[in-house]
């Protein structure tokens, strides 16, 4: 018989959560682990307990017992110590730390956390002090090379390692420290085992053998190489970078027994030490805060009391709704849907989590912070509603409350709000503060190796030339919604498999991202989720805090982990939509004296479904997509349930499903609407018909079914993720609990198959609900105050220099005139003006909001500034100084003072020498060098300036364009109106309504030109080609390169004729054919026609055309187009023998003579009868 591998347990391994270091996943590492019969496994992340909860749940899954531990980083002296420890040495040494029990956990809590919070420099360090303070319950093993006792092995500092492991080995106990053995084939690691030998004979330590495992398997060595290159920066060829051997993989025990025959002791002590730790995570009850209730009430009377409170502040508009026959419901069913909700949270336990929440977004409220009507599910809680944690009413929308919290399915609420982008860290410091800041704090979350991402990464690592890794990348597909990994593209984009099976080093790059994708990049902090516990968080969870100045401190574990050991996390959600509608409320009143009450607006207003239906819904939340604009020309909504179905439809799976067209079809009668039962008319007339909101399954089950609302909301969950034998006991119940009701079998089976193959479609109505309330009110604005609501959008989006673009074409548009920088009349943001928006001085590159608000307080102060000198004596030359001087010039902000800009642009300094001077007599007591009193300026003096040539419209334009973005004052392709006319198809912003494939011809500058080289060596461009409407990225592969490469230059006009390709919504032009703006008349026009007023037109005026157009003769074919404005028009070639060279001499020329704008080139003589 064959005998059985020893006992052995791999106590040292790092996983994905040794951020870009280890490459073990947890699944994998936990399967491969029990395939070879290992009782347990540990998990030993640098520094951290990132991955330890997932890892407990992931080994226990597996069959093997987790054994939870950190790879410390041990400070040589105090962990406060953060300088450098000399050339050579770290400031640091590695330390293996394993929980024996819930005591030790908890201690690794806290030394994990102290590790970030206390300790880092470089690395999250601890130091002994620490350990002596928190060694209870934990297992300590010496570590690799970089512990503290192969060190001073490795240098041969026996005395001191003796001293040192004792010290260990006092701490922890006898069975407590142990002297780490392992084997790469490294020649320093024989010296280090020979060394613990030693030191486990002299000192009575045990030996325990471990393999520092960071990979799975012996062929993941390569894939590990790569990702370390990945985190350090480096490539695969670089001298000097960190390496592993081809040994630090995941062992089987034969080969760990096989390593160290030579000491079996050492193999079997891992089971040992194995054995002695017995922690694992348990179910843990809810830890909410305690919330403080006034004198005379317990938790659960005063919760009821701000409900019923909030109840009659609410009746009034009930009453009023009444009174006007538009309430739905007799107010007698709205108390006792109070009612029942108060029974469920109070016997549920959540009186307190009700308060918390209600209590932030009071103080919310009352200090002047927007929050959002709702969110989620919550927002069909009539408690919630009436306490104003949300805004929308329940009962007018048929929103579920057991949608939000289902009595026979406990489970902790989840309230999630959003708040004014802008203020929302002002109610977590609320929050922190009254809950204490050791017991509040935000939420981690690890950024993943997507596909694309991960394939640029390792063409990095491997020199791939970038061209050639960017154009692989983008064959994987990038669908919203979807997840598609490197195999999943292999197996659907055939063009991506054949450069895989023919080219060997791309098959290297996918094979290796392959092995890469999925595992943690980085950590970060979650963008709305903050953890409020009873006490200290770290009593609970480790805490974690990012290297960057200001990082907030969060915890190690993400949401999900959080929740489940019992802890309340609410998601304070940043929503910049919520800011821009506050902006334009204020805009309003500083203009009006009145504020808009947008929760009280009615919603049927009239000008608000034209604004919807025409799809004139740029700025408008959630609805301004290109997609979006479609579906609301096409079904133009005339109501606010039409708003919440289409939040609820345009989504990847609705699209997909043909959902939208059919919602379409029916709504405009083109399709009969049907009811898959009578029974089902009420719940579905809203949405014609089809299933779209996950209430509507709900409320079939309980009207069909007698299913009680709870148990239909499980019905619900389990339609959703489809599993199938759970599926099939729910069917059999369905059908019975219809048939009881005198459904027959096969109409209750009918029913439930509909509503299962719509549940993966359906959405949460009450989501829907607030934010199509949302969406309504931004469009209110809009149509009611275009000017105040379009100031607020572009001052929302003043740091996205492609939306300001879009945006000020879209005010422009709609008749409003954007004004220019003014460093007199401009606000810190944009504001409105006189019929129009003034761009604001923060939307100005290079100025800094202290540099404009040290500005402003100065025109505050002194009034209008008459120059330049003056503006710099008032504003301190820290904020006004150079660069922002130079900046606000270059922008055009210095216009008002009446100088041209190059002036402006020489004056700088002597503008900046005389304003510290007026600064320092002022401080000195000497006054106004020019006799004036506080808060008068000292003259415009013209002289002050150099006098210099004014800059040429191209230098002016080119300024504005670096310091705003974009071009203001006008734009460089004017000058070309005319032939852009004739030669383009398209403007950048008609390609998002232009199919994929489509040939396009757009007349842009060109901007951001990168010339490249291929692995063939063959060159290609790609580019930015930028007009008025904004910008379309264009690539010039090789063929077209080698023609017309040359002629291509940064900031010069050019039309690119070419293809274009459309992937989710970005837009590219694959180029087909390059034209300097300037040639297109002598390579492009065919075909010259002349525009004639018939008043006009006599022999004498057709004699003087003959001869002006006889003076350039040439190849193109003459056409004349005789008008008479109003009455006719017609279109005829001049003598086929009368051929004409298109030149700019030749429209100079019949400029002078018929007056500007009458001739046009054609490229296509069949274009011209239209």
């Amino acid at each position: 018989m064959p005998t059985q591998p020893p006992g052995f347990v791999h106590l040292h391994n790092h996983t994905t959560y040794s951020l870009l270091d280890g490459a073990q996943r947890l699944d994998e590492m936990c399967r491969h682990a029990a395939k070879d019969g290992q009782s347990a496994l540990a998990i030993t992340d640098h520094g951290n307990l990132f991955g330890a909860m997932n890892f407990g749940k992931t080994a226990a899954r597996h069959g093997i017992k987790p054994i939870i531990g950190i790879e410390a980083y041990v400070a040589p002296g105090s962990r406060h110590d953060k300088k450098p420890a000399g050339p050579g040495i770290k400031n640091y040494h590695h330390l293996i730390l394993l929980a024996k029990d819930y005591t030790g956990y908890k201690n690794l809590i806290k030394l994990a956390s102290a590790g970030y919070l206390e300790g880092f420099y470089h690395r999250p360090r601890i130091d002994k002090k620490l350990l002596e303070k928190h060694h209870e319950g934990l297992v300590c093993l010496s570590a690799c090379l970089a512990g503290e006792i192969p060190t001073l092995l490795r240098q041969d500092r026996m005395p001191e390692a003796e001293k040192a492991a004792g010290w260990y080995r006092d701490l922890f106990g006898d069975a407590g420290y142990w002297l780490e053995m392992q084997d790469h084939g490294i020649e320093e690691q024989k010296l280090v085992n020979d060394g613990s030998v030693r030191l486990a004979r002299d000192l009575d330590i045990g030996l325990v053998a471990t393999n520092d495992c960071h990979y799975l398997l012996p062929d993941d060595h390569k894939a590990h190489e790569i990702l370390v290159c990945i985190h350090t920066g480096k490539t695969i060829n670089n001298r000097g970078r960190m390496t592993y051997t081809t040994e630090h993989y995941l062992k089987s025990r034969s080969e760990m027994a096989d390593l160290f025959h030579w000491r079996p002791e050492a193999v079997e002590n891992s089971q040992a030490i194995a054995d002695l730790c017995d922690f694992t995570f348990k179910d843990q009850p809810n830890h909410l805060p305690e919330f403080p209730v006034p004198d005379g009430y317990d938790l659960d009377g005063y919760f009821e009391k701000v409900a019923r409170d909030g109840f009659a502040k609410r009746m009034k508009g009930w009453k009023q709704k009444e009174e006007a026959g538009l309430l739905r419901h007799p107010i007698e069913k709205y108390k006792a849907r109070l009612e029942l909700e108060l029974k469920v949270i109070r016997e549920m336990g959540f009186p307190g989590y009700f308060l918390i929440t209600w209590d932030f977004i009071r103080y919310a409220r009352e200090s002047g912070i927007p929050v959002g009507p709702g969110r989620g599910s919550a927002a069909g809680s009539l408690a919630a509603f009436c306490m104003q944690i949300t805004d929308i009413d329940p009962m007018e929308y048929d929103l579920l409350f057991e949608r939000f919290l289902n009595p026979e399915r406990v489970s902790m609420p989840d309230v999630d709000i959003d708040f004014c982008f802008r203020k929302r860290e002002r109610v977590i410091e609320y929050v922190t503060e009254k809950y204490g800041r050791p017991n509040v704090a935000q939420i981690i979350t690890f950024g993943s190796m997507a596909a694309r991402a991960v394939i640029r990464d390792v063409g990095r690592v491997l020199e791939i030339p970038y061209g050639e890794v960017d154009k692989i990348a983008k064959l994987v597909p990038n669908q919203p919604g979807q997840d598609i990994t490197i195999r999943g593209a292999l197996k659907d984009v055939p063009e991506l498999q054949a450069i895989y099976d023919g080219d060997d080093q791309v098959r290297q790059l996918l094979d290796v991202g392959t092995r890469l994708e999925g595992l943690c990049r980085h950590a970060s902090t979650h963008a709305a989720g903050v953890v409020i516990a009873p006490r200290p968080i770290d009593e609970f969870a480790p805490l974690y805090r990012g290297t960057k100045a200001g990082d907030e401190v969060t915890t190690q574990w993400a949401k999900d982990e959080v929740e489940e050991i019992g802890l309340l996390k609410m998601d304070f959600l940043g929503l910049k939509t919520l800011t821009l509608i506050d902006d334009a409320l204020d805009s309003i009143e500083a203009e009006t004296g009145e504020r808009p009450d947008l929760p009280h607006l009615p919603l049927t207003d009239p000008k608000v479904y034209e604004l919807f239906s025409r799809a004139d819904t740029d700025g408008v939340f959630q609805f301004e997509s290109d997609g979006m604009k479609d579906i609301l020309r096409r079904l133009k909504p005339e109501r606010f349930e039409d708003l919440i179905a289409l939040n609820a439809l345009f989504r990847p799976g609705p699209i997909g499903g043909g959902l939208i067209d059919d919602f379409i079809k029916r709504r405009h009668g083109k399709i009969r609407v049907e009811y898959p039962h009578p029974w089902t008319e009420e719940i579905l007339e809203e949405t014609y018909g089809v299933i779209v909101f996950q209430e509507q399954v709900m409320q079939i089950a309980s009207k069909m079914a007698g299913y009680s609302l709870g148990e239909a909301d499980i019905l619900r969950r389990a339609m959703g993720k489809k599993k199938k034998e759970v599926m099939e006991a729910e069917a059999k119940k369905f059908i019975a609990g219809a048939e009881e009701k005198g459904v027959s079998e096969k109409d209750a089976k009918a029913v439930f198959d509909l509503m299962a193959f719509f549940a993966g479609y359906g959405f949460n109505k009450s989501h829907s609900a607030a934010y199509a309330l949302v969406a309504y009110q931004t469009a209110w604005l809009k149509a009611h105050h275009p000017l105040h609501f379009m100031a607020a959008v572009l001052t929302n989006d003043k740091g996205n220099t492609d939306k300001l673009v879009n945006y000020i074409g879209r005010a422009r548009g709609m008749g409003i005139e954007v004004l220019p920088p003014d460093v007199n009349g401009s606000g810190m943001d944009f504001t409105v003006e006189e019929g129009g928006i003034r761009f604001g001085l923060s939307a100005i590159k290079g100025v800094g909001e202290g540099a404009i608000q040290a500005i402003l307080d100065a025109r505050e102060r002194v009034g209008r500034f008459e120059s330049m000198h003056a503006l710099s004596a008032e504003v301190d030359s820290r904020q006004a100084n150079k660069r922002v001087l130079e900046a606000l010039v270059f922008s055009g902000a210095l216009d008002s003072l009446g100088y041209g800009r190059s002036s402006l642009a020489a004056g700088v300094d002597g503008a900046l020498e005389y304003g510290h001077k007026q600064r320092a007599d002022r401080e000195a007591g000497q006054g106004n060098l020019f006799g004036g009193g506080e808060g008068e300026q000292e003259p415009a003096r013209a002289e002050l300036l150099p006098e210099t040539p004014e800059w040429d419209e191209r230098t002016r334009l080119a300024h504005e364009k670096d310091t705003l973005g974009f071009y203001i004052s006008g734009h460089p392709l004017e000058a070309h109106a005319g032939l852009i006319r004739d030669f383009a198809s398209h403007t950048t912003d008609k390609l998002a309504k232009t199919p994929g494939g489509s040939e396009v011809a757009v007349c842009g500058l060109v901007t951001n030109l990168n010339r490249r080289k291929s692995r063939k060596g063959d060159w290609f461009a790609t580019l930015q080609l930028e007009d008025s409407q904004g910008r379309v990225e264009t690539v010039i592969f090789p063929k077209i390169y080698k023609t017309s490469g040359a002629i291509l230059e940064d900031g010069k006009p050019f039309l690119i004729t070419g293809r274009l390709q459309v992937e989710e919504e970005q837009y590219k032009i694959l180029a087909d054919d390059i034209c300097p703006l300037e040639e297109l008349r002598d390579r492009k026009a065919d075909a010259v026609q002349v525009r004639i007023n018939s008043v006009q037109l006599d022999e004498t005026l057709v004699d003087t055309l003959r001869k002006t157009v006889s003076r350039h003769s040439g190849d193109a074919r003459l056409y004349l187009e005789v008008c008479n404005p109003g009455r006719y028009r017609f279109v005829a070639q001049v003598e086929s023998a009368l051929r004409v060279r298109p030149c700019q001499e030749l429209s100079d020329d019949l400029d002078r003579l018929l007056g500007p704008g009458r001739v046009r080139y054609r490229a296509q003589p069949n274009r011209y009868e239209r």
